[in-house]
């Protein structure tokens, strides 16, 4: 029986599982529920959570299973943390591997196994949840599927405790520099705007940042397990996988070029990739590390955009060649210095490069709101340098006036009591340039603790123009193009809120609908044009007839309505301001140097309190009047007083 070989790891693996503080301890419900839940749902008689130690492995967790632990020799979880992937054995005893296998030979004479590396937060697989049977068996996809999503449930308690202890051992053995470096940059990895992740030799993801996973159309969760060969376009494999080799051999230090992923959606997407590699303290690749960056716009603009190629492509090659530099330095100062600076300073540089090549502002605070960190891409969009910004209190920078009291508040409550309403949310926000001049931002704020002191880091992005065409289509959506007046989608959406408060208020509500008389006519004799400057003449006249809490809206052609709100009396009002209005629109109209003369027919209907007539209803009863004034000969208001004593809904 061949024995698994050690991980590369093996080292950092065993020194992460004994900080855990997890081995020899007693049974916990956490772990027990999954192991029963994964002997419940795969219809096996034995399911373990198992951790491999140096030369045994233990079981944190069993059901249907004697024994504490087994030798690492004997152990199918030896073989499985090995790879990224599940492993899977239908058969042992068909199985070069395991067919002598005292397990398989022996007590409890295991056929079938599956198991799911449970890896750390750093990609370090400590063990597996794996499902065992005495018999062989196919796993289907489906079988496999349930034994991952139970995996995950346990790698997830696993980093959380590894959280605790890594910050636990970082404090202890570390020292401030470390854990300060450490936690910004895990802040700094998760919200970048570009994609980051460490991808394991074998191709396997250890830890991506949520800008990869909207990239790539992934949650999280699916995206561990795929490999970046799955999602790579197939044309564009070969040439990932040759440069990755040279990496590997140490024919060069790191490499960068534009591929194409496939989405989970199935659509293709352009990247920009730069990749490095870690290794050990023997040489070998412990991972790779790669920035990802989106450019599917930058490709479909240069389609069109021809003239600027050449320019492009010397910003490129620039930028790759201070790529290559700064990556060779921090390969030279690696090298040079103990595990702990060159930690740190990998970290800074990684955290520089995010901020520095970050499409959003940056903003790096102190407990006192005192600007720390201010890159590029700040400079851009609030006009301070970052010399200028360094040193100075946010507020006083790019917080409108209005406002700064407010925010000093909230600095304030949450070092005081760790409540806040901003952070960790997307928030749209209005800012000052140093200029004077304002703009609209979407800000994402994060607090981090370390070692008792408080640092915000912000994410800002400029959304002004956004913002402007959001509020200019909406504008165009409820307005007439013509005459600037609302328009009938206006009226649809108003009027219910218009009668709801009537019947807060207990005032009543009239609807005048409008049809001018002769409008034909200016049409036929002056010409469109003509008319278009008699309909907003009109539009002027009815705006400045009626009240400032009045609307006036224009439905089509030459008809329009107006809402009176807060009506003392019900059609004695109503009626005054349509005989006002008549008055008004029958007065002549100047049309370069020609007279025309247009009038009214007015149809009134009345929204009381208590009734429970629907907008739609009102209007058509309003029209309905209004052609029954036309009918009446014109230039009329009805109903009259005549008609008033039958009730508004009596005629129609």
């Amino acid at each position: 029986m061949p024995a698994a070989s050690l991980p590369p790891d093996e080292p950092a693996r065993q020194e992460l599982l004994e900080s855990l503080d997890i081995l020899d301890t007693a049974p916990e419900p956490v772990f027990d529920r999954i192991t029963r839940l994964t002997a419940r749902l795969l219809d096996v008689p034995i399911a373990v959570f198992s951790l491999v130690d140096k030369d045994r492995q233990w079981f944190k967790s069993r059901i249907g299973l004697d024994v504490q632990h087994t030798s690492r020799e004997a152990a199918f979880c030896a073989h499985a943390i090995l790879q990224s992937a599940p492993l899977v054995v239908p058969d042992a005893a068909a199985d070069p591997r395991f067919e002598d296998n005292a397990l398989v030979t022996g007590d409890p004479n295991i056929r079938f196994y599956a198991g799911v590396p449970i890896r750390s937060a750093a990609g370090h697989a400590l063990g597996t949840l794996c499902a065992i049977d005495s018999r062989p068996r196919q796993l289907s996809a489906a079988d496999l599927e349930t034994l991952r999503d139970l995996a995950d449930m346990v790698t997830k308690e696993i980093q959380y405790r590894e959280a605790l202890a890594v910050a636990r051992d970082s404090i202890e053995r570390s020292g401030d520099v470390i854990a300060h470096s450490e936690a910004r940059f895990r802040s700094v990895f998760d919200l970048a705007s570009i994609g980051m992740a460490m991808v394991a030799p074998d191709g396997g993801w250890l830890s991506v940042n949520e800008a990869l996973c909207r990239i790539v159309g992934y949650p999280r969760e699916e995206l561990y397990r795929t490999t970046f060969r799955d999602i790579t376009h197939a044309p564009d494999l070969d040439t990932d996988l040759a440069l990755l080799r040279q990496l590997e051999a140490g024919t060069v230090d790191q490499y960068q070029l534009e591929k194409r992923y496939v989405r989970k959606d199935g659509r293709l997407v352009w990247i920009n990739l730069n990749v490095t590699k870690k290794t050990g303290p023997d040489g070998e690749v412990l991972y790779y590390i790669a920035a990802i960056k989106e450019i599917q716009a930058q490709k479909e603009a240069e389609a069109n955009l021809r003239a600027l190629h050449a320019d492009l492509e010397t910003r490129v090659a620039t930028r790759t060649r201070e790529l290559n530099d700064a990556v060779a330095m921090l390969q030279s100062a690696m090298t040079r210095q103990e595990q702990a600076e060159r930690l740190v300073k990998d970290r800074e540089a990684e955290l520089r490069s995010v901020i520095e090549n970050a499409n959003d502002a940056y903003i790096g605070l102190d407990r006192d709101g005192v600007v720390r960190e201010w890159n590029r891409q700040a400079e851009t969009t609030f006009g301070w340098s970052a010399g200028e910004a360094i040193g100075r209190p946010l507020d006083a920078l790019i917080i409108p006036a209005g406002m700064r009291e407010r925010h000093r508040r909230g600095m304030a409550r949450y070092l005081a009591t760790g409540t806040a309403t901003v952070l960790g949310k997307r928030l749209e926000l209005p800012a000052v340039r140093k200029d004077g001049s304002g703009l609209t931002v979407e800000v994402r704020f994060t607090a981090l603790e370390v070692n008792g002191t408080t640092i915000f880091s912000a994410f800002l992005h400029d959304i002004t123009e956004r913002k402007t065409l959001e509020a200019q289509r909406e504008y165009d959506a409820r307005h007439d193009a013509l005459t600037g007046l609302l328009n009938r989608r206006a009226l649809t959406e108003s009027l219910p809120v218009a009668q709801a408060r009537s019947r807060r208020t207990g005032k009543m509500l009239g609807v005048l609908f409008i049809d001018l008389d002769g409008f034909k006519a200016v049409n036929d004799n002056h010409g469109h044009e003509a008319g278009d400057r008699l309909l907003c003449e009109i539009a002027r006249r009815l705006q400045g007839t009626v009240r400032r809490t009045d609307s006036v809206f224009r439905l089509a052609g030459d008809e329009f309505t107006v809402v009176l709100e807060d009506m003392t009396d019900t059609y004695p009002d109503a009626h005054a301001v349509a005989t006002k209005i008549i008055e008004q629109l029958s007065l002549p109209v100047d049309l370069c140097g020609q007279g025309a003369t247009v009038g009214a027919s007015i149809g009134i209907a009345i929204f009381t309190p208590d009734s429970s007539v629907s907008a739609a209803d009102l209007v058509k009863e309003a029209d309905y009047w209004m052609y029954e004034a036309k009918k009446a000969g014109r230039g009329r208001v009805l109903p009259d007083k005549t008609m008033q004593e039958r009730g508004p809904h009596d005629e129609v």
